[in-house]
């Protein structure tokens, strides 16, 4: 395997990879056309055989590539954390192995905006690629919750209008990682930790395609108690009871309680979850038990119901 060329590039691709060499393939392929060529990639391949070695050799003359066989598996998230500690680069574009680069220059521009904010945590505007239908969207976050993330990055609870982490572009700094506790959250966890001491920077630019299918970690996990409500909680002692006082936030909370149908507290401990648990959301619990699970199905008379003791309740936040 080529090692890299570049002995302090300014960008490391970083690349999680585990056995999909046909989407990995693709991925190559887009950085192969990048007109920016100030980068290495960084592969960490946690795969059980030798398919992504083989695949590289495609690719050994055409651009850096440093190549990280781990002995044993380390999973989701700790295999992206690997191919991060090995980077050189001045800056970490974390790329998962199902999506894309949309444009050529869309490295080129992750990089301009690097050098304009230095100091900031970069993402961009992406495309929701539905490999099952072979639809794709544009996505763009809401301005008034970009308005949000200076004050309140925790709001990114309520919904995740970064995105996955294939749209991200960090300093590498070697001092924040992927949460391996995590699985479904664990994309907003980091996100929220940089953001606490960072300034966020949106390119508003469709510079990322996002594959999406039900092979995804975060398509296993997804509605699962045992694994959600866990980790909702581990979440919420980072961020502070208080960032309830945030009104989205608390709304998420009301939905999560009524979606996962939690109508008294030992429901919170039949899903593996053992700690405290904050008197907002027991009274969430309390007051969610008495009405009919049919009529807080209706959007409009939960959202009420929800403002309602919202409003009840944030001075004891």
């Amino acid at each position: 395997m080529q090692k890299s060329t570049l002995s302090n590039p300014f960008i490391s691709i970083c690349i999680p990879a585990y056995n999909r060499t046909n989407y990995l393939k693709r991925l190559l392929q887009s950085i192969e056309i990048q007109s920016f060529t100030d980068f290495e990639v960084v592969i960490s391949d946690d795969s059980d055989g030798d398919e992504v070695s083989l695949l590289l050799k495609q690719f050994e003359n055409k651009f850096p590539i440093r190549y990280f066989k781990n002995p044993k598996p380390l999973g989701t998230p700790e295999n992206w954390n690997e191919a991060i500690r090995q980077a050189k680069g001045k800056w970490i574009k974390l790329m998962h192995d199902d999506d894309w680069f949309s444009d050529t220059t869309s490295l080129q521009q992750f990089a301009d905006a690097a050098l304009k904010h230095p100091e900031s945590f970069i993402f961009s505007a992406f495309i929701k690629a539905d490999e099952s239908t072979n639809e794709e969207k544009a996505v763009f976050p809401e301005k008034f919750r970009l308005n949000l993330l200076e004050n309140e990055p925790s709001v990114l609870l309520a919904k995740n209008f970064i995105g996955h982490p294939s749209v991200t572009l960090h300093r590498n700094d070697q001092t924040i990682f992927y949460d391996s506790h995590l699985k479904w959250l664990v994309d907003i966890d980091y996100y929220y930790r940089r953001l606490k001491n960072e300034k966020a920077y949106f390119l508003p630019q469709l510079l990322i395609k996002i594959g999406f299918s039900d092979t995804q970690v975060t398509a296993k996990v997804k509605n699962i108690a045992e694994i959600e409500i866990p980790e909702h909680f581990y979440f919420l002692k980072k961020t502070g009871v208080e960032s309830l006082r945030n009104v989205l936030i608390y709304d998420y909370w009301w939905r999560f309680i009524r979606n996962f149908k939690i109508r008294n507290t030992n429901d919170f401990r039949k899903w593996g979850y053992v700690g405290e648990i904050p008197d907002a959301l027991n009274k969430m619990v309390s007051v969610q038990k008495h009405i009919p699970e049919q009529l807080l199905k209706i959007g409009l008379i939960s959202k009420i119901l929800m403002t309602i003791h919202f409003l009840i309740n944030k001075r004891n936040l």
